[in-house]
């Protein structure tokens, strides 16, 4: 097997490695957390010092950072990836960030002989942890076949969207949908609770119609339980959006919707639920209509 280099130890991350070690693979990782770095390590992966160390010992590189500045710094910054990369090694960057960023890397990957995806995912923490999460792939379809086994150790859906930067557009659509899913839900049933109707029975007679959704029976328990532990914080969603948003004005798309989902959270964020889960959101709604979605 392949030995892997792993970037990136976060919330996300950490799980996502587990699952390669639990699947056989020789992991060596590095985050600028140790705490991360020896949890993960104990769990087998050996140590990497730097970007550029974990880089020179692997044949697949990973990345799964927060942002694109925090992307370009690892893999083109001082004792960077490609700084330590042979000439053949494939890089996979599994970070939501610009398409026009990935764009970038990948140009000056190439430039070291190295071949780059970008795989952004969705499903947050729960689905990391299971190796559930939906994969979007973007890059040389001969060098998504290559790593497709890898990334099936993290996901149930890996699929191949388009070139370079096709992956983090695919990522965009899938944040604008899911933003707009759980602002729905939270306008929906602060109004049902305000009327007096218990939301939980709500939920219950909704979710199998047309209104269900994914998005809608992993985030509604939550609300009921008041639970708003991150398994996607808000800040990140926020993150997304504002990229979202740069894309649409760069090409000339009016995406009104997402300008109202993101001054939405971006409430939440000055009224300090940054670090809350993205299903937070309901949040917004209970505090203008002065009551709570719970049982």
């Amino acid at each position: 097997m392949e030995k892997i280099g792993f970037i990136g130890l976060g919330i996300m991350g950490k799980p996502m490695a587990k699952n390669l070690l639990k699947a056989g693979y020789s992991l060596i990782v590095y985050d600028i957390v140790p705490e991360a770095v020896a949890d993960v390590v104990k769990a087998g992966a050996q140590k990497g010092t730097s970007c550029k160390d974990v880089a020179s010992k692997s044949d697949v590189i990973i990345t799964m950072l927060p942002n694109s500045p925090e992307v370009k710094e690892a893999v083109l910054g001082n004792n960077g990836v490609l700084d330590g990369a042979k000439k053949g090694t494939i890089l996979v960057d599994m970070s939501s960030i610009a398409p026009l960023a990935s764009q970038e890397i990948s140009k000056k990957a190439a430039e070291k002989g190295v071949i780059m995806l970008d795989a952004p995912v969705s499903g947050g923490e729960p689905k990391a942890i299971e190796g559930t999460l939906a994969i979007m792939v973007g890059g040389p379809e001969d060098t998504f076949n290559k790593v497709k086994e890898i990334l099936s150790k993290m996901g149930s859906s890996v699929t191949l969207v388009g070139d370079i930067g096709s992956g983090n557009t695919t990522k965009l659509a899938n944040q604008i949908i899911v933003a707009l899913n759980i602002a729905a839900m939270s306008e929906a049933m602060v109004l049902a609770t305000k009327a007096g109707v218990d939301p939980e029975k709500v939920f219950n007679a909704i979710k199998g119609g047309l209104a269900g959704s994914s998005v809608l029976n992993a985030k509604m328990p939550l609300a009921l339980a008041g639970n708003f532990k991150p398994g996607f914080r808000i800040v990140l969603h926020i993150k997304d959006l504002q990229n979202a948003l740069d894309t649409a004005h760069g090409l000339g798309v009016p995406i009104p919707l997402t300008s109202v989902a993101m001054e939405m959270m971006q409430a939440l964020k000055v009224d300090g639920h940054g670090g809350d889960d993205h299903g937070g959101l309901i949040q917004f709604y209970e505090k203008l209509a002065k009551i709570q979605v719970r049982k």
